[in-house]
């Protein structure tokens, strides 16, 4: 997960202090809350937070922040994963069901691996990486070569959605992915933040993750200008193709209007 701004790592038993104690509960702190946050955490083993990213909570670097949690860097006796710290005004009372969809999203090995989970916070491998549409738009170097590492990263993304498809698990965030997908240091594609995933509507992975890269938009954009323009009209007929039939032939020749094969 991307950071930009100075690390600050502080133990746990400092996690009283401000600010970091309303960061631990926020928006809304209470000494019990905090409390019984930071007994969750000694019982999953964290040891210390660090606070870093581009995200602030009361000028307290975060790796992220959303509607139901904040997103910190932690250390455990087995090293550093990422914390997911449910927000006190979320609209859900637990994380668990968060951790069900990250639990089934990993059965088909994608996402961040869930490492642990309580009534607050949800433990997960951290990835290191850079979101997608940067990754896209820094790529330098010989055309054909930049061609090929878009197109294999690309590939795979759409592959891992086509996994989410055929277990009937839709992410929810794909059709607005930019702060979805994170390309790791070896290129590797990580399909983050499944809050809002669900087993119960009908899946969109692949049309929505499509859409956003090859239809329209600032990205789609980016991703024509290193890879080559695509027939929009092709593509857009393919995705129609898909939608309907979901067949593993339909989702290759998706590939092939994409220009991924």
């Amino acid at each position: 997960m991307d950071s930009s701004s100075p690390s600050r790592i502080v133990r746990l038993e400092s996690l009283r202090n401000e600010p970091y104690c309303r960061v631990v509960c926020y928006p809304n702190y209470s000494p019990d809350e905090l409390e019984r946050r930071l007994g969750e955490m000694a019982r999953l083993g964290v040891e210390a937070l660090e606070f870093s990213g581009s995200s602030f909570i009361l000028n307290v670097p975060v790796l992220g922040k959303g509607c139901v949690g904040v997103v910190v860097a932690a250390y455990t006796e087995a090293g550093k994963a990422a914390l997911k710290i449910r927000r006190t005004d979320a609209n859900r009372e637990s994380m668990k069901r968060e951790a069900e969809m990250l639990r089934l999203a990993n059965s088909v090995e994608v996402g961040p691996k869930l490492i642990a989970e309580s009534e607050n916070m949800l433990m997960m491998e951290f990835i290191e990486g850079t979101l997608l549409p940067e990754w896209i738009k820094t790529l330098n170097g010989k055309e054909r070569e930049v061609k090929e590492r878009v197109r294999r990263v690309l590939r795979e993304v759409l592959e891992q959605s086509r996994r989410l498809d055929k277990i009937g698990l839709d992410h929810g965030e794909l059709s607005r992915a930019s702060r979805h997908i994170i390309i790791g240091p070896d290129e590797s594609v990580h399909i983050l933040d499944f809050e809002t995933a669900s087993v119960k509507r009908r899946v969109s992975n692949v049309t929505s993750v499509s859409q956003f890269l090859f239809v329209g938009g600032g990205v789609a954009e980016a991703v024509a200008e290193k890879l080559g323009e695509v027939r929009r009209e092709e593509v857009i007929q393919a995705l129609r193709a898909y939608k309907t039939e979901r067949s593993d032939e339909a989702f290759r020749e998706l590939l092939k209007a994409c220009r991924l094969i």
